[in-house]
């Protein structure tokens, strides 16, 4: 194992070196193809200057900024003994003939070009001229810019198809290489079983599969084989990742880690060489695991958007991992570990034993289990001494895990706004409240006439649920705008495995509560019921299609689980059987209705005592409807049994 993570953590081989290399040359081949890159100036005084002149040696003199001169020898000057030092070849034998060879300070300007003159008039030949040079460096740099930047841009574009740069997986000579991250145990954060609350089944599991490849011998002694794979399915938010990390965290063999959308490219052919690569680096390193997260983008069953009959790369990219899973040659020692929240289009070839042995659910947590994942997330937390996990967790049903954590960040900050030192019970609700109903709209300008329609329909579904056994007991009202709701009733439904028709009857005659009220105060209706509208409807429908709760349709259902049914184009029911089940659905909501107006009229002093209190106090609670109505009429029954 430890020879196994040093060759992963081996260093790449460097090339920096070989760009040095060759910028060196280009540089030394500059130099030599100008000869006067390498000539040698030699520092001389004014009188020795004037001696060389006077002699007829000079050729040429440059006076610089008005301070420092140049001389350039004659040719014939250069084969004189006395100059041989500034008149030396460089390396492929070329005479310094361009100067210049001797430098000195000028001293005084005028004084020096009063002596050139005399010794031009004494009939010395020579030229002189004047320059003027801000930077010599600056010549220097700017004669090798071209040369500089063509040598960037040559190591830039090396750099982007090696894979060196930026996104390296996905540059053009590694665009088939797969894109998986490596679990890290050093620097990663590591995540073990312990920060997993709940899902106590889905962890068993997990826990078996990490236990295979610690101990092989264990199941293989008796017949046993490892299993290919293990597909992680449930909900979104409920954990599937995060028992992913954990497994990565507890298994200490390399991990590779990927989403299925990094498989997806817009090249013919790359996510199947992804997913080649993929599995040649896990048996390369076996025993591993591959972690596949949000598998439903590679794996959907094929054919199903292949309409025009050309060739989908998706499927192509499916090909390959089927094959790579159970196919010739595959290795029993890499497990591949999926998640997804849309199982039900997922390819049934991928599915079969053999390929994904294991299909763990991951269930949205039971009220114990959420009381586990609150301990967890108030761990950071600066919370209250009398704060109840219990009374949070039952506050809760149907969140979860992420929700219960974004329950908690947002107390946190809630309790952090009001400037107080530790997140109480009421920043908990509040939470709760945002998450659900969404934030509070005070200054939402809204008429003393609608207000009234908004508190009246409130009121209705608040005394429905009160009266009807079977819907959800109410925990607070308020027609304090909320979202995108102009009033919000919250209600703490109890959690069930199966659903009766009465109980669902139930729930939808307190859905309808609050546009009863309406008609039964202001003998009107209004937009108001839009989201209940949308409630019933859908629970209406699958009470006759899916769920087989209807006489007249019977005990069919025209659910398919496998998700065909996306294909057709038809209903799976005939035209007539289309008009029984519209007729039906129309009858369940309106009996409803009117049972709802029954027994809101039958109730309308308490009905419109609640709603002026809700007018008086914007935000009610189960304790003013116990105080108005009394106790629930069948509390009475559920205590003597």
């Amino acid at each position: 194992m430890d020879k196994k993570k040093k060759n992963i953590n081996q260093p790449k081989n460097n090339t920096y070196w070989m760009y040095g290399l060759i910028i060196s040359i280009f540089i030394i081949f500059s130099y030599l193809g100008n000869g006067d890159n390498f000539s040698t100036t030699k520092q001389i005084n004014i009188s020795t200057f004037e001696k060389y002149l006077n002699a007829s040696e000079v050729s040429k003199v440059t006076i610089i900024n008005k301070t420092l001169a140049e001389v350039t020898l004659t040719e014939n000057a250069l084969l004189n003994e006395i100059h041989r030092d500034v008149s030396k070849t460089n390396l492929i034998g070329q005479r310094n003939t361009l100067g210049p060879h001797y430098t000195f300070e000028v001293g005084d300007l005028e004084l020096f070009q009063r002596k050139l003159e005399l010794a031009e008039s004494n009939g010395i030949i020579f030229n002189y001229e004047f320059k003027t040079i801000e930077s010599k460096w600056l010549d220097v740099l700017i004669g090798f810019l071209p040369l500089l930047i063509l040598v960037g841009l040559w190591i830039f574009f090396m750099r982007r198809m090696s894979g060196g740069g930026a996104g390296g997986g996905s540059q053009i000579f590694s665009i088939g290489k797969s894109k998986a991250k490596i679990f890290d145990e050093k620097n990663d954060t590591k995540v073990t079983f312990k920060d997993v609350a709940g899902l106590e089944g889905a962890k068993e599991e997990v826990k078996e599969i990490v236990d295979f490849l610690k101990n092989p011998s264990k199941y293989t002694k008796l017949g046993g084989k490892i299993p290919k794979g293990a597909l992680l399915v449930g909900l979104p938010g409920t954990g599937k990742t995060l028992l992913a990390k954990a497994v990565a965290g507890e298994a200490r063999v390399p991990f590779f880690s990927l989403s299925g959308s990094d498989f997806v490219e817009m090249f013919v052919g790359v996510g199947a060489s992804r997913v080649r690569d993929l599995f040649k680096q896990a048996k390369e390193k076996s025993p591993s695991i591959i972690f596949i997260d949000e598998i439903d983008a590679i794996g959907r069953a094929r054919g199903k958007n292949n309409i025009t009959g050309s060739n989908d790369e998706r499927e192509n990219t499916l090909n390959q991992l089927l094959t790579e899973m159970d196919g010739f040659g595959t290795n029993t020692n890499v497990i591949v570990m999926a998640a997804t929240n849309r199982a039900d289009v997922l390819d049934k070839a991928l599915m079969r034993a053999g390929r994904f042995d294991r299909q763990i659910y991951v269930d949205l947590p039971d009220v114990r289990e959420r009381k586990e994942i609150f301990d967890v997330h108030l761990k950071p937390i600066k919370k209250a001494k009398e704060l109840d996990v219990d009374f949070l967790s039952k506050q809760t049903p149907g969140f979860s895990g992420a929700d219960i954590a974004n329950v908690c960040n947002e107390a946190a900050l809630i309790a952090a706004r009001k400037s107080k030192k530790s997140v109480g019970k009421q920043d908990f609700l509040d939470a709760v409240d945002r998450i659900v109903g969404g934030l509070e709209k005070k200054n939402k300008i809204i008429s003393p006439k609608e207000k009234e329609t908004i508190a009246y329909h409130e009121a209705g579904h608040a005394t429905v649920s009160w009266m009807l056994e079977h819907a959800a007991p109410l925990v607070k009202v308020t027609i304090v705008p909320r979202g995108k709701s102009l009033g919000a009733a919250w209600y703490l439904p109890e959690e069930r495995q199966i659903v009766r028709t009465d109980q669902i009857l139930d729930e939808m005659c307190a859905a309808l509560g609050g546009r009863a009220a309406e008609k039964v105060i202001f003998n009107k209706i209004s937009t108001g019921a839009l989201s209940d509208l949308e409630k019933v409807t859908k629970q209406a429908r699958s009470m006759v299609t899916v769920y087989g709760l209807n006489d007249k349709i019977g005990n069919l259902t025209y659910y398919d689980s496998s998700g065909q049914n996306d294909l057709n184009f038809s209903k799976p029911y005939s035209d007539s059987t289309a008009q029984i089940i519209d007729k039906e659905i129309s009858n369940i909501v309106e009996t409803q209705f009117k049972r709802a107006i029954s027994l809101l009229k039958k109730h309308k002093n308490k009905l419109t005592e609640l709603a002026n209190y809700l007018l008086e106090k914007e935000v009610i609670f189960k304790e003013d409807l116990v105080r108005i109505f009394g106790e629930r009429p069948f509390q009475e029954l559920k205590v003597k049994k």
